[in-house]
């Protein structure tokens, strides 16, 4: 049923594109009722108003935490045209209906970006605001709604299309919209609260997000993918995208793994990353070394990969990546001749990651009609927590290889085994059920790529060894020095087997399941 606007209360933080709203209420000859800083920019715009107070005919109150809160606005909203009670009580009460409700709340998250100040940012907690939009959605029979200024535009076409009136269509739009802001609006309070006062796992936990753009496609084709801001401080993605295509879910999901172990590095680096697994990884040398160490790791599996950098990528880097064909490339910006040569591949796609930040900390997946949450994992490489149980100690030297094949180890999928020389992967085995199949696809990708590497060289194993099979297999390929949590009720028989072997066995008594 068309509904005849005839009030409408407007209250408006962001004020923009208000001149082009209001004409059209003007031309349909709209009453409009406001408060505040939003009834001075109407009368400054040149146009008729009504403020609140005069409206309720009570003043405003407590520094204005009491305006719109009053029964004659909120009966004018929530009253039911065609309930004759309703009738005859707002009649009783000579109150006016309100069927246009155009509201945006107080700047919450824009207010704990600028300030610390914490009376200042409860100040900030819209109450009034929220309050009508729910008001108003809840009675969208009767009553439009509107939350967004990307939607002035549809409610300018509803208007002149029917008249001066809101087909039910679209007032069950907007109030859907309504309700999912005012749901937003509370979870961002919510979680606000919660990490002031460093509470992960509160009793009651609401997921928030406004949508920052539609995906190509999900894990695939066939799936419709979004991605979404979760962050309270409303920074989004920190990715400036140069040149290419729109990014898919795989995109960003082997993107976020290349931007975490980059993150790792204590030294410019490279890592390529496919199938949200590191086929190559290094840190040794100039960042053109590192580079094509990162690519001779595995140049099969580089192959359609994104490639991620902690450095600038100059003429010379771009013209050996330029090469082979990678999807995404990641670095802290291209110099101009990079861009020239980079440019020329029609579907690689370039980001500039100079502005990106690890911030989550806390990793959600989904269980049913449920869903697990747990902490990110942050623990690294703890060089006063090793453990030398073998006969033979690492040096100084052997010890940063380790480190370096560890941490590595915390971004492979489990089961996972890291082998390593000279601060650049050699082999990767991930995502194995077993540990023994992981160790020998490790070795295997070493003795196809990197088998004279093999020799002196360092095995990281994300778990326990729970059987000898493993250490077995990748003491026989030539690994020197092998790093793993410990833990296993076989240890001992390990740590014989890497005594008779002259190998040296690192425990850190850290476990890095990746699933």
């Amino acid at each position: 049923m068309p509904i005849k606007i005839k009030n409408a209360l407007i209250s408006l933080s962001d004020k923009n594109e208000l001149d082009k709203l209001l004409k059209v209420l003007q031309k349909f000859k709209i009453n409009i009722i406001s408060s505040g800083g939003t009834f001075r920019e109407i009368k400054k715009l040149g146009y008729k108003c009504t403020e609140v107070s005069k409206f309720t005919k009570f003043k405003e109150m407590l520094d204005g935490r009491v305006k719109t809160l009053h029964p004659k606005i909120h009966a004018g909203i929530l009253s039911k045209r065609s309930n004759s009670k309703h009738k005859r009580e707002m009649s009783k009460s000579n109150f006016n209906y309100i069927d246009l409700v155009i509201v945006n709340f107080y700047p919450f998250q824009q207010t704990i970006r600028k300030t610390k100040n914490f009376s200042k940012i409860i100040e900030n907690i819209d109450i009034g605001g929220p309050t009508l939009v729910r008001a108003a959605a809840k009675n969208f029979n009767d009553v439009s709604v509107i939350t967004d200024k990307k939607d002035y535009k549809d409610l300018i076409n509803e208007l002149n299309k029917n008249k001066g009136t809101t087909s039910l269509k679209f007032r069950e739009k907007m109030a859907c919209k309504a309700f999912s802001l005012t749901a937003f609006y509370d979870s961002v309070l919510s979680n606000w609260f919660n990490k002031k006062l460093n509470i992960l796992f509160p009793e009651k936990k609401t997921i928030f997000g406004s949508k920052i753009s539609e995906l190509r496609y999900g894990e695939n084709p066939h799936q419709k993918s979004t991605i979404y801001l979760n962050d309270l401080t409303n920074i989004e993605t920190g990715l400036k995208k140069i040149k290419g295509k729109s990014l898919s879910y795989n995109n960003y999901n082997d993107i976020y793994t290349a931007l975490e172990i980059l993150n790792s590095f204590k030294k410019k680096g490279t890592v390529i990353i496919k199938h949200a697994n590191p086929s190559g990884v290094s840190t040794k040398g100039s960042p053109l070394v590192t580079f094509k160490n990162s690519y001779l790791s595995d140049p099969i599996s580089a192959f359609g990969g994104i490639v991620g950098c902690n450095f600038k990528i100059n003429k010379n880097i771009a013209k050996e990546m330029s090469k082979i064909f990678f999807e995404v490339i990641l670095a802290k910006k291209f110099d101009k001749e990079a861009l020239r040569i980079l440019e020329k591949k029609k579907k690689l796609i370039l980001i500039d990651i100079s502005k990106f930040k690890i911030q989550k900390n806390y990793e959600i997946k989904n269980f049913n009609n449920s869903f697990l949450m747990q902490e990110k994992n942050k623990v690294i490489f703890d060089r006063k927590k090793l453990k030398f149980v073998t006969r033979l100690k690492p040096s100084d030297k052997e010890i940063e290889q380790a480190e370096f094949a560890f941490n590595v180890c915390k971004y492979v999928k489990s089961n996972s085994i890291v082998i390593s020389n000279s601060f650049s992967t050699i082999g990767i085995g991930a995502g194995q059920p077993s540990r023994v199949d992981s160790c020998k696809i490790a070795v295997q990708k070493a003795k196809s790529f990197q088998r004279k590497k093999l020799k002196n060289s360092v095995a990281a194993s994300d778990a326990f060894f729970p059987f000898s099979d493993g250490v077995k297999k990748l003491i026989k390929a030539g690994v020197k020095v092998i790093v793993q949590p410990g833990g296993s009720i076989r240890d001992s028989e390990n740590i014989k087997l890497a005594d008779k072997a002259k190998v040296k066995m690192i425990f850190t008594g850290i476990r890095h399941f990746y699933h």
